[in-house]
């Protein structure tokens, strides 16, 4: 696994600032800090995403596959192989490998219980240097579960990119605890840079947007 331990924010460009856009237009992406939402982990947050809704709409799916492909030409230049992380992963993962002519797998969350007991599908070689692509990190729990998955098999994992990422400190730790490097297209700074920006959001509620991102454990819809 590579030997870089610290996440890497988004940076904002047209492209980001088209694709977030997009995002809120369809309703993959809500902001509400005073109806907030609840996560199957428990919880509480003043944001939801969706982004397994982006694969309906073609021109916001290569967007997305646009500004994927640069990052991992930019940052991840020696790869070999496209991985895809199931479920949601996959698709963009099948579109950037088609837009860098490069082999595609994808990884499951755990091993089948039939069959091969394959987790990886896919040629993979230990010759070879992993991109995987998830929709969306929270903690890398998933993503990193399959990135320990594509280094048994001795390919190296050159890092891991993501169409949104919640920049939260736990995922920084798990991230450095792995030695995996993160790069995102889009993060949740971006998107609350946007929607102050653009006057989507008032002053009060991106307090309790930030409040939230400082500590998700512990954070409660109230004015602060």
């Amino acid at each position: 696994m590579t030997n870089v331990d610290n996440t890497s924010n988004a940076n904002k460009t047209d492209l980001t600032e088209t694709i977030i856009t997009e995002l809120l237009a369809i309703k993959a992406v809500k902001v509400s800090p005073n109806q907030p939402f609840q996560y199957a982990s428990g919880m509480i947050s003043p944001v939801y995403t969706d982004l397994r809704m982006t694969i309906s709409y073609p021109e916001l799916r290569q967007h997305i596959a646009t500004g994927l492909t640069a990052l991992i030409k930019r940052q991840y230049p020696d790869a070999t192989v496209i991985a895809g992380v199931a479920t949601a992963g996959i698709p963009h993962a099948a579109w950037v490998a088609e837009a860098l002519s490069l082999p595609l797998i994808y990884v499951r969350s755990h091993p089948k219980d039939h069959g091969t007991g394959k987790q990886i599908e896919g040629a993979l070689s230990s010759k070879d240097h992993v991109v995987l692509i998830d929709d969306l990190i929270s903690t890398g729990g998933s993503v990193l579960g399959a990135a320990k998955a594509v280094g048994a098999t001795g390919a190296r994992v050159d890092g891991v990119v993501s169409v949104f990422s919640y920049d939260l400190p736990d995922a920084k730790t798990n991230f450095k605890q792995a030695k995996t490097s993160l790069t995102p297209l889009l993060d949740y700074h971006l998107l609350l840079e946007h929607l102050t920006n653009h006057h989507e959001l008032s002053e009060v509620d991106c307090k309790l947007a930030k409040a939230w991102h400082n500590d998700p454990w512990h954070w409660q819809p109230v004015s602060m």
